[in-house]
């Protein structure tokens, strides 16, 4: 996957039902995306962006040279979107730590600062899945002639007998190309979670922020658990 910032739920589903979890950073960086940004909620229920500023870079940067433009305090006005929790979220103090010991991090690489970010997630989780930056593995794989061969040739680079990919990508891959290399391709459905927020109708999709504000470590990891395969 690529490296998201304080991604959905179902990204940490994914992490934790696998053996090895790769930051594929490597392709082209496109704007709108998840990289720099997710979304939490307003006292009122709606959603608002929590987001890392970034330098101007060319069209064609790839995500692992992307930079952070420091001349934001973005840290500051995360914190200070987290505030109207304080009065509902019964986690809001464990939770303010946690992004707080995140941001300790001084990097400027928005690769370094989310795959520092999910793996302390995952530390407070008790995810214990290895995480690794595809670009820092040094390891050379075969030729890529359509998307949905970066896959195929990194489990066959790194000898995995399986690959886990969210159900909204199904359409994108070739399943015979896998089966003819003895690798077994399985989509993750995550069922629906729903949990009490602001006292209004439930956001679903949100960062993993809102959900650790409003759920303990173990009923998260009942979340967690709750996905169909295909």
């Amino acid at each position: 996957m690529q490296p998201y910032f304080f991604p959905y739920i179902g990204y940490f589903s994914l992490i934790k039902h696998t053996d090895l979890f790769i930051l594929f950073d490597t392709p082209q960086f496109i704007r709108h995306g998840w990289i720099e940004r997710n979304r939490i909620l307003k006292a009122n229920g709606e959603p608002l962006y929590v987001k890392v500023p970034l330098k101007k870079h060319p069209r064609e940067t790839a995500i692992k040279d992307v930079e952070i433009n420091y001349s934001e305090n973005w840290k500051n006005k995360i914190l200070a979107q987290l505030v109207p929790y304080k009065k509902i979220a019964p986690n809001y103090w464990a939770i303010l730590k946690l992004v707080n010991e995140i941001f300790e991090l001084e990097t400027t690489s928005i690769v370094e600062l989310n795959g520092h970010a999910l793996q302390k997630i995952c530390d407070y989780l008790k995810i214990n899945t290895p995480i690794k930056i595809w670009s820092k593995m040094n390891q050379p794989i075969g030729e890529v002639n359509a998307p949905d061969e970066w896959a195929l040739e990194i489990c066959k680079a790194t000898n995995a007998s399986s690959y886990y990919n969210p159900i909204g990508g199904k359409s994108f891959f070739d399943k015979t190309k896998y089966e003819n290399n003895n690798i077994e391709l399985f989509f993750m459905e995550s069922e629906s979670i729903e949990y009490s927020q602001f006292g209004n109708a439930f956001e679903p999709f949100l960062s993993i922020l809102d959900v650790m504000l409003f759920n303990s470590t173990e009923q998260v990891q009942l979340m967690l658990d709750k996905f169909k395969l295909q």
